[in-house]
């Protein structure tokens, strides 16, 4: 476990204005955050980001500090800011004015109907790279649809392929697609900012949900649209060879991927199932595939005499590709998780002393652990000084706050 202090300052210099909410927006702010970018956070007063009231722990939520909120805002500032007053919309434009990136995950249209739709904000800041997260993105016919996470896992196709043949459609076991669209939101950003550092010039992003869906999904999309074939749920088995899967040992679930036919060999001599190795319906990778019931069969008869984790080290020792299956607090306990320090300890915004746990980057940086730089924030806790580091006096600050409009 780490502690918040991994800044690695790639994006040191640059101020994000991150209005979003919920996951896929603030997730892509996040990722900017942990490599070096002030980021503030522009919520809503008294109410804020709607992750604020979700997750598992009902008293962290009644304080406006959820669990979804923690987990995607470390290393933030919070301003609150009601853009429908007019002193309001003063200081929005101040931190346009002043910022590098705005990031915001509203549906089409609402940034325009309250007055900063991008030839607005283009006008205060030509520099600014302006990324707007949505479901179906800015155009086409679904555009103005309001989307969530399930939602687009089955407009992708994702969820026709997940399971089995008895089960399909399955939704993927986490918010996958909001997580695909921060990424790519957050990739889209650090481009533009290359360009933005060389010419001046700003970016008008549009990263859709579905898109970024549809692209993370390899070759099931490619295997439809090179070779014209109807993509199906294979369950744990890998479409592209066998054995590639998920089997059962003598205690649990090992993963095993002999892709390669020097792999597959390894694996037979592994589990003293040499005779495999001649087997007509086994010689080949087309073979196997064709067989793969009848080969998983043969397998799981000899990987039921022993358990996943003593499988685990023979298979390491032949080389052949194979691990088991665990939970997630498994995984996030695992040595290989701690090395990397993939795990943050972070205060929680209280001032009881009490700590919690939240991911940082999934990259190291010059061999460094990306840890967030702070924990995060109250609501509205940084509206003072960042409205100061826009020249805004204490008069100026406490007027707009008598109008409602922070």
């Amino acid at each position: 476990m780490s502690t918040a202090t991994g800044d690695p300052g790639l994006l040191a210099g640059v101020r994000v204005l991150d209005v979003t909410n919920v996951l896929a927006g603030p997730f892509a702010g996040y990722q900017l955050a942990l490599m070096g970018a002030d980021v503030v956070k522009v919520e809503t007063p008294g109410s804020g980001d709607l992750a604020r009231q979700l997750g598992a722990s009902r008293e962290l939520s009644e304080r406006k500090l959820g669990v979804s909120f923690l987990a995607q805002n470390s290393g933030k500032r919070s301003v609150t800011v009601n853009l429908k007053s007019p002193g309001g919309r003063e200081v929005f434009e101040r931190l346009v004015a002043d910022a590098d990136v705005l990031i915001e995950n509203f549906r089409p249209g609402v940034l325009d109907r309250l007055g900063f739709g991008w030839p607005r904000l283009r006008e205060i800041n030509p520099r600014l790279v302006y990324c707007a997260v949505s479901g179906f993105g800015a155009t086409g016919p679904m555009s103005d649809r309001p989307a969530y996470d399930q939602v687009i896992q089955g407009l992708s196709g994702m969820m026709s392929v997940t399971g089995t043949p008895r089960t399909a459609p399955l939704r993927v076991g986490f918010p996958v697609c909001d997580s695909f669209g921060g990424l790519a939101a957050a990739f889209a950003i650090a481009s533009a900012l290359v360009r933005q550092r060389a010419t001046g010039r700003g970016a008008y992003l549009d990263t859709s949900m579905l898109d970024a869906a549809i692209t993370s999904m390899g070759w099931v999309v490619s295997d439809h649209l090179v070779a014209g074939r109807e993509p199906t749920p294979m369950g744990n088995e890998n479409v592209t060879s066998a054995p590639s899967g998920t089997f059962e040992t003598g205690d649990g679930e090992l993963n095993i991927a002999a892709n390669k036919q020097e792999q597959y060999e390894a694996l037979c001599v592994a589990l003293g199932r040499e005779e495999l190795l001649t087997d007509p319906r086994f010689r080949t990778r087309e073979d196997r595939k064709r067989n793969r019931d009848v080969l998983r069969a043969e397998l799981e008869r000899t990987l039921k005499e022993k358990p996943a984790r003593e499988w685990d080290e023979i298979l390491l020792a032949s080389g052949v590709p194979a691990a088991p299956v665990v939970s997630v607090p498994a995984a996030l306990r695992s040595e290989q998780i701690r090395h990397r320090g993939l795990v943050s300890e972070v205060e929680l915004p209280t001032d009881d002393g009490q700590t919690i746990e939240v991911l940082g980057a999934p990259t190291r940086v010059d061999g460094r652990s990306v840890t967030p730089r702070s924990r995060a924030p109250r609501l509205g806790e940084h509206t003072d000084a960042v409205l100061a580091e826009l020249g805004f006096t204490e008069a100026e600050i406490a007027s707009l706050r008598e109008q409602g409009a922070v």
